[in-house]
């Protein structure tokens, strides 16, 4: 009896020890963020080869606000609404709330409003909705710029993990135009100054949309400390001067 005894005591402790070493990253006070690091100015690969931008920058405050350490995870942007609950905690990834995904995860308040925008070549006739039927589109896979350029009719898509391999495409003649957020549009328009232009999305009649932090379903405790620190940065200031800082630079 007695080993038996012993023996169950031994198997729950086993088993205590091993959801200690399972728990969630919140559980130790780090909180495991992923992003796709290819989406200037939300995120990118800093000078000192780690991910920066303003998502980055504004996830490591909400962390500071909530008492957190936050773990960046650098990942492809198709792949970070499945791994949230596994692999990571939350995404902010400049992601915009969309229905399809509000499936299978929830979303933090939003806090950037975005729109789309078409990276053309230089002296492109290229000017209207109209324009962009029968065309090579080259898009971020994922993003809402594929979920658009799959409704334009005629099109032929050609999805990328990284937006700069779709304008690097579009400077080889591989495809017509690229559909991207707004912001990073404008910095590869700058890097690109000689051979693009950048048409904004009201030309196409695209809809404003609007990024928020995407979180695991039905988890309202961390989504209400989430939602508190973004209200509480954008009051004090700090909100505004990352703006500054990373977008409006």
């Amino acid at each position: 009896m007695k080993n038996k005894v012993l023996s169950l005591v031994l198997v729950m402790m086993l088993v205590a020890l091993s959801l200690v070493g399972c728990g969630s990253a919140k559980s130790n006070g780090t909180l495991v963020v992923g992003t796709n690091a290819a989406f200037p100015p939300f995120e990118y690969i800093g000078d000192d080869g780690n991910p920066d931008g303003f998502d980055i920058a504004l996830i490591k405050a909400i962390g500071e606000k909530i008492g957190m350490e936050v773990k960046i995870q650098d990942m492809e942007f198709d792949s970070l609404v499945s791994s949230i609950g596994g692999k990571i905690d939350v995404a902010i990834a400049g992601m915009t709330v969309t229905e399809e995904r509000q499936k299978t995860v929830d979303f933090s308040e939003p806090y950037y409003e975005a729109v789309q925008a078409v990276i053309v070549p230089k002296g492109s006739s290229i000017k209207s909705a109209d324009d962009l039927k029968n065309l090579k589109i080259g898009v971020q896979l994922g993003t809402t710029g594929e979920f658009i350029a799959d409704e334009i009719e005629g099109v032929e898509v050609s999805a990328y993990n990284k937006a700069i391999d779709a304008v690097n495409d579009l400077n080889n003649g591989r495809v017509d135009c690229v559909i991207v957020d707004k912001n990073p549009a404008e910095v590869f328009g700058t890097q690109f100054a000689d051979s693009v232009d950048v048409l904004p999305g009201t030309d196409f009649d695209f809809e404003p949309e609007f990024y928020a932090i995407a979180l695991p379903k039905g988890n309202t405790e961390l989504a209400d400390k989430i939602n508190n620190a973004i209200a509480e940065l954008k009051k004090d200031g700090t909100y505004d001067k990352l703006v500054a800082q990373y977008i409006e630079e």
